[in-house]
């Protein structure tokens, strides 16, 4: 299709996206392979508009916990898989992650992410017995999880301990491009399933996918639109594919910040009300990521409030941005940034509104 019209059509895709909040796969596809810088710009005007009617311009911060680098899988794409043995392990103790929520909550987070790889020692005890003593001790902040995949009786264990979300990003909606990317004891329809689970029980729930990954085309990117619009979930998390020097795909080509901030305004267009964060990954990859995801779309920062010495040993992917706006002493800064392009950094839980 020439690009001139290409262009009309991915217009009227986007009007189409933005009215009706669901499209068939078909066109989904059809507008990924027409991203351009023309169109993303469209988009994310659009995209801006649906926000506002919901969220204004407030930016909401999470303080994001890197709580263990330990993992028992072996993704392809991942720097803490098992294989990796170059990888500095480490578990923060329950009383240096009560001491990290402590400083969050007086630089004004409200919102505490527990990220970790799926480590055995993760035990439904002590997690619990975290959350409720952080539940305790803030008892106006919202606690979020991100352990990956567990049973679904450790995911009522925890909600009931007081954990308010679960971010499980699904990576790929394509089983058969999910396979290329993970080991064969992982599956899409267990990670869907759990999704499910956590949905039922009760929480806030995330998923996400990433952007650029070997073997990932417009079909499966139009896929993972797809399954959005069809879980509606309360936050997605999308970022582009980076790679890690000590894993099989070291030697891959990382995703396009351009790509994935379309992306995140076709995400705001499906479903208007998601928390859409601008994801870490996409501040790597730019050095104005976090500028451009808020202008596409999203609303979402999670600075990095994990020890200084913790932050850099957990490398899912190499030169992983946590300074400065990324870094939760780096607060002020990131107000300074977002204020310069019209968003206001707000201390506020950051619950997912009704459209």
């Amino acid at each position: 299709m020439p690009s001139c019209a290409a262009e009309e059509r991915g217009r009227e895709l986007v009007d189409l996206l933005a009215c009706e909040h669901m499209l068939p796969i078909e066109k989904y596809e059809e507008l990924v392979a027409f991203f351009s810088p023309s169109l993303a710009s469209y988009a994310a005007e659009r995209a801006l508009a649906a926000r506002r009617e919901i969220y204004g311009d407030d930016v909401f911060v999470r303080g994001l916990l890197e709580i263990s680098s330990y993992c028992r899988n072996d993704c392809l794409y991942c720097g803490l898989r098992r294989s990796n043995r170059t990888a500095e392990r480490y578990r923060l103790s329950p009383e240096t992650v009560l001491a990290c929520c402590n400083e969050g909550y007086e630089l004004g987070f409200r919102t505490f992410v527990l990220q970790g790889g799926e480590d055995g020692a993760l035990t439904d005890e002590l997690m619990c017995g975290l959350v409720r003593a952080i539940k305790l001790a803030h008892p106006d902040c919202a606690v979020t999880l991100s352990l990956g995949e567990r049973s679904q009786e450790s995911y009522r264990a925890l909600f009931d301990a007081g954990a308010d979300r679960y971010l499980l990003r699904h990576e790929t909606a394509d089983p058969a491009h999910y396979a290329s990317l993970h080991p064969a004891e992982l599956t899409l329809e267990h990670r869907l399933a759990c999704l499910r689970d956590l949905a039922a029980i009760g929480y806030q729930v995330g998923c996400g996918f990433m952007v650029g990954s070997p073997g990932q085309t417009p079909a499966t990117l139009a896929a993972d639109l797809k399954l959005v619009e069809e879980l509606r979930p309360a936050m997605c998390g999308i970022g582009p594919f980076v790679p890690h020097h000590a894993t099989p795909l070291a030697h891959e080509p990382a995703g396009s910040a351009g790509l994935t901030c379309y992306l995140l305004s076709l995400l705001r267009l499906i479903e208007p009300a998601l928390l859409l964060p601008a994801t870490t990954a996409l501040a790597t990859l730019d050095a104005r990521g976090c500028e451009r995801g808020m202008l596409a779309g999203a609303n979402v920062v999670m600075p990095n409030l994990s020890p200084t010495d913790a932050r850099e040993k957990y490398e899912l992917y190499d030169n992983k941005a946590c300074a400065g706006s990324e870094a939760a002493e780096g607060l002020a800064e990131l107000s300074r940034r977002m204020e310069e392009i019209g968003c206001h950094v707000v201390v506020d839980r950051g619950d997912a509104r009704r459209r």
